[in-house]
């Protein structure tokens, strides 16, 4: 079928309706990570000038691919795929584009040249590919997960296999997700003596999708591996508290309720997921030929105010479980920053927050506020 996404003309397989997928997939629910592909790569290329080319890595029907060349970047395209290879190509014609398009496996790609920018969008897990990106990468390494199910801890034993860490199926579960990954991928890059910085990261819909600036030092590396650390969680009251460092040191009861029914997770990256600057920079590149362009500019606000708190709550799911009345959010935030704390909407939903106040504090002051 034709579609046409942020400005380019594309022909794409049909949308699979029996849960088959095509052997080239075309994902139409992946257009805002698109865009906001494109959108992240011109204000990247405002940041860094020497960023010129750009490695498709899994182009299927070459859309980020045939997008990235219209808007001017020097694209390389590979699939092992003979028939993507076939449409990619197609595409970039129709498009009036030039690129690379090659059949080969990503990997061999990647370690054969290097890329100013590689983008791994693969179907599940994006490990098998992440060692040859940060060795062979000169600025910025974009990343997208759709395997969430062991990111986020419910497929626990797969999570642990694919990123060495692990996961827990806790309340902020997409947060889980996020977080696991960036450890993983700041690990393996620090196997190189590269550092990573999250300029932008997201979790929608069924992905989560990062774009990481590098810096080849190993004391960047170090710098990295230092925002690594485990979260302890309590299943009985909700209490969560973070730590530093490699070395796990689980708490053996809850601080809060006595409870010895403690979750851990780890290593999980515990510092920021994205720089604020650079988001509002992203936001500003989000152009009116993009489908999704109120989407994404929301999404980006919502980002660049987001707290850097490692975990989040649901404000239906606490005031429920308290058996209390929740009350519009912007009024509940308004009243825990009354009470002294910070606290901000989340990404991951309209009614998820983070605050640095505990979850005993974020009762007392949602009754507080009950009896005034």
């Amino acid at each position: 079928m034709r579609v046409t996404e942020g400005g380019v003309d594309l022909e794409v397989p049909a949308e699979q309706t029996e849960g088959v997928e095509a052997s080239v997939f075309y994902n139409p629910r992946q257009e805002l990570n698109r865009d906001l592909t494109i959108a992240t790569l011109r204000a990247y290329r405002e940041r860094e000038p020497r960023a010129e080319s750009y490695l498709d890595a899994m182009t299927a029907s070459g859309a980020r691919g045939v997008r990235a060349a219209a808007d001017g970047w020097e694209v390389s395209c590979c699939d092992r795929n003979p028939k993507a290879v076939e449409l990619a190509q197609e595409n970039l014609e129709r498009n009036d584009c030039a690129a690379t398009v090659v059949r080969r496996d990503a990997n061999a790609v990647m370690h054969e040249s290097r890329f100013d920018v590689i983008d791994l969008d693969p179907y599940g897990t994006p490990m098998p590919f992440a060692d040859a990106a940060f060795a062979n990468c000169r600025h910025l390494v974009c990343v997208t997960a759709t395997d969430t199910a062991p990111l986020c801890g419910a497929h626990f034993q797969s999570g642990i296999r694919s990123y060495s860490a692990v996961p827990r199926n806790t309340d902020y579960h997409a947060e889980m997700g996020v977080r696991i990954l960036l450890s993983a991928l700041a690990r393996t890059a620090a196997r190189y003596d590269v550092g990573v910085t999250p300029l932008l990261t997201h979790a929608s819909s069924h992905y989560v999708r990062t774009y990481l600036e590098l810096e080849e030092r190993a004391t960047a590396a170090d710098a990295a591996l230092e925002e690594l650390g485990y979260l302890s969680h309590c299943e009985d009251c909700l209490y969560r508290e973070a730590q530093s460092g490699l070395i796990a040191e689980p708490l053996e009861t809850c601080p809060d309720c006595g409870s010895d029914r403690l979750l851990v997770a780890g290593p999980v990256w515990l510092g920021a997921v994205r720089d604020r600057a650079f988001v509002d920079a992203v936001r500003e590149q989000v152009t009116e030929e993009f489908g999704t362009a109120e989407k994404a500019r929301e999404l980006l606000e919502t980002l660049a105010a987001e707290l850097d708190e490692p975990t989040h709550y649901d404000q239906h799911k606490l005031c429920k479980r308290w058996g209390l009345p929740a009350n519009a959010m912007d009024a509940f935030l308004a009243d825990l920053r009354e009470a002294g704390y910070d606290a901000s909407r989340t990404h991951y939903g309209g009614t998820t927050f983070k605050t640095d106040a505990s979850v005993g504090e974020i009762r007392d002051a949602t009754e507080a506020n009950l009896t005034d």
